[in-house]
């Protein structure tokens, strides 16, 4: 029976394990979801007490794995003892996993994976230039089933985000979805994105009321619509 102790430090979920990881371990699939549910996407299971892994426990392990991953999260392992280790080379998931040799270095390692995101965020921002506009769109929530939209304004739009004003119904972190028409094509595009920005009206009132959102999961074919779109329009508002 697989018994899983959970702990947090610094928004890292350390599970520890203990007894054998095997075909009766979905548990650990279960859990994993819920600490996924709750927000956290940085895991770190610690090995130290595992007695044994089977097959079937490796593909337990997988599927854990691939839950965390698709739901952009980071997995990674502790302290795995020396007589799991050959199960974990022949089924080649040394190769997919990271494990770490400390506590402390995994926890430094996700820290640092989130700095090297957020650097990598910066400079694909900076390859795409924003074009200052004023476009009419759609708007409405992802998870709202209402088919009724949003009508608003971008003011500023790049190939990776946009500015919208005239709407104050999101908050940090809500996922909306965009429709808009890029003249002179008639196609419209939809387009989803999280809301990653909102003004504060005392501060900024000329923002007010609107915020930035960052697209998600875009298509290469819209993303080089988009580019084409600005570049065309930024020809005719830069001096030559």
């Amino acid at each position: 029976m697989l018994e899983i102790k959970l702990r947090q430090k610094d928004g890292v979920i350390i599970m520890d394990l203990s007894g054998r990881i095997d075909v009766n371990s979905a548990n650990l699939v279960e859990v994993i979801g819920q600490c996924l549910r709750d927000g956290y996407t940085d895991i770190l299971c610690n090995l130290e007490e595992i007695e044994g892994i089977d097959y079937m426990g490796i593909s337990v392990v997988v599927i854990a794995y691939k839950e965390v991953t698709n739901s952009q999260g980071r997995m990674k392992f502790l302290n795995i003892p020396a007589h799991l280790r050959g199960v974990f080379a022949v089924s080649g998931m040394d190769r997919v996993i990271e494990i770490c040799a400390t506590e402390d270095l995994a926890i430094n390692s996700f820290k640092e994976d989130k700095a090297i995101e957020n650097i990598k965020k910066m400079q694909l921002r900076r390859r795409f230039k924003r074009l200052p506009i004023d476009l009419k769109v759609e708007l409405k929530s992802k998870s709202s089933n209402s088919s009724n939209c949003l009508k608003v304004d971008i003011l500023n739009l790049s190939a990776v985000g946009a500015f919208i004003f005239g709407c104050d119904n999101f908050k940090l972190g809500d996922e909306v979805i965009l429709k808009m028409k890029l003249a002179p094509k008639s196609k419209e595009l939809i387009i989803e994105a999280t809301v990653v920005w909102v003004p504060d009206k005392e501060v900024q009132p000329h923002e007010y009321p609107g915020f930035g959102v960052e697209f998600r999961n875009i298509s290469p074919g819209i993303q080089q619509e988009l580019i084409e779109f600005i570049e065309r329009n930024l020809s005719f508002t830069s001096p030559d």
